[in-house]
């Protein structure tokens, strides 16, 4: 009988299936990877927005500038991120110039793209074209353009930045209050600001004009409300005296 020389045919589709089953073993272990790393992302981005949504209620139960009067303690609580201290100036000015110049300073927060901004009595939640307020400020126009009142929280803090490792933040406050008449004539408004889209909101609720611009070369702009006919303006400062500490 005649050899037949062997057949490769078997052992080749063999191979074809094993490298065919490393590839699919790959791709499958890859998009494994990405699911985590996505499923990973969208936990992150969970997270900080808890924080941050957590960390609005704090301020807000915390800071209550208008309620208070005296020493006052609250906490505020976050798996992560920032809390810190900086520098912001409210303006009230009149057709002859500024008649008060406020340092306000704002307490802020950060975690993962997440922000939260106590300024003047208002908290800001988020950033840029997405920035709203969840608490408004103490500033009132009366409906019929004769009385302003401007409402200022100042912090009255010093520079610092505390971060949240397992305890909570606590913010000790001792409130006073000032009140003063600034007299008849045509009011503007003038808050500095990163979040720009909230307070040109609210002051246009309140029947404002609003215009932004950089009034002491700080690199940080105002939202400059000019509100219509002359009225009688007051000037409200809730001084808090505000002390942050871990613990």
């Amino acid at each position: 009988m005649t050899g037949q020389p062997p057949s490769h045919a078997g052992s080749g589709r063999a191979q074809s299936n094993v490298v065919g089953v490393a590839l699919l073993l790959g791709i499958t272990v890859v998009s494994l990877g990405v699911l985590t790393a996505s499923i990973g992302l969208a936990v992150d981005a969970g997270t900080g927005a808890a924080d941050a949504a957590r960390v609005g209620d704090d301020v807000d139960d915390a800071l209550r500038p208008v309620e208070v009067t005296g020493e006052h303690v609250g906490t505020v609580r976050a798996t992560d991120g920032q809390l810190r201290t900086v520098a912001r100036d409210l303006r009230v000015l009149n057709e002859s110039g500024t008649v008060a110049r406020l340092e306000a300073d704002a307490l802020v927060y950060e975690t993962d793209g997440h922000r939260v901004a106590f300024l003047a009595g208002g908290v800001v939640r988020g950033e840029g074209s997405g920035a709203r307020l969840v608490t408004e400020p103490p500033v009132v126009a009366s409906p019929d353009g004769e009385v302003l009142v401007v409402g200022v929280a100042t912090l009255g803090a010093d520079r610092r930045t505390v971060s949240f490792a397992g305890e909570p933040v606590r913010l000790r406050t001792n409130v006073t209050h000032d009140r003063r008449t600034l007299g008849a004539g045509t009011y503007r408004v003038a808050i500095e600001t990163e979040t720009p889209a909230a307070w040109r909101s609210y002051f246009r609720d309140l029947g404002a004009t609003v215009t932004d611009r950089d009034l002491d070369g700080d690199g940080v702009d105002s939202v400059v409300a000019t509100f219509p006919n002359e009225r009688t303006a007051y000037l409200v400062v809730h001084a808090l005296h505000l002390e942050v500490g871990n613990g």
